[in-house]
């Protein structure tokens, strides 16, 4: 079973938090945060919507870096290296200790190859599971376990998601978190295919 998180949404400006936040009524743990990165209070994880290449230089990564310090950027781009051969594919991602006290830890989960438009994608969702998932796989085995789960908006910068759809690709990466399955039918996989790609009644995502 998951261990239960407390994830903040974080974006500064509180129109996004709005639509975004909406997206994941009914489940639990969800807190908006409308402030910068810099102004958040101590959390365990922070998970960036990066690159495949860690070049962490612009938008909050590079508050990120700033915040930690160069030697995370360096940390980052080094796991590339030795572990996915100097690209790290969407949909993966890896915890690194940052050494800061009060913010233990940071997530790399790329959102894209490159920074551009991943609109009309399922990007987020597969960069908000894989951030899950390596987070559910880290406490398994972690002694410092994580807890809460500090998220930008996926996407919604660089990428050109819109934010109503940035929160609800996040939001069903987050219920598939929570609700896994236990056996697999095609069943099963349709309904989640479905959650995925459409938006209600209306396919938003194509392929």
């Amino acid at each position: 079973m998951p261990f239960p998180l407390t994830l903040w949404l974080v974006h500064p400006d509180p129109s996004i938090c709005e639509p975004l936040i909406a997206r994941f009524d009914g489940l639990p743990g969800v807190i908006a945060q409308a402030r910068r990165f810099e102004n958040l209070p101590p959390h365990d994880c922070f998970v960036t919507a990066g690159n495949s290449f860690g070049m962490m230089t612009a938008g909050i990564d590079a508050a990120v870096v700033a915040f930690h310090g160069e030697s995370l950027m360096t940390q980052v781009q080094n796991r590339i290296l030795d572990e996915y051969l100097g690209e790290q594919p969407v949909g993966t991602a890896f915890v690194v200790e940052t050494n800061t006290p009060g913010y233990p830890f940071v997530v790399h989960a790329p959102t894209m190859r490159v920074p551009g438009s991943i609109a009309g994608t399922d990007k987020v969702y597969a960069a908000t599971l894989a951030a899950l998932v390596v987070i559910y796989r880290h406490n398994v085995t972690h002694p410092q376990k994580i807890s809460t789960v500090a998220l930008p908006a996926m996407g919604a910068g660089f990428g050109g998601v819109a934010p109503s759809e940035v929160g609800r690709q996040m939001a069903a990466a987050y219920r598939n978190y929570l609700e896994p399955p236990h056996r697999f039918d095609w069943d099963m996989v349709a309904r989640r295919q479905k959650q995925i790609c459409y938006d209600g009644n209306r396919q938003v995502i194509r392929g």
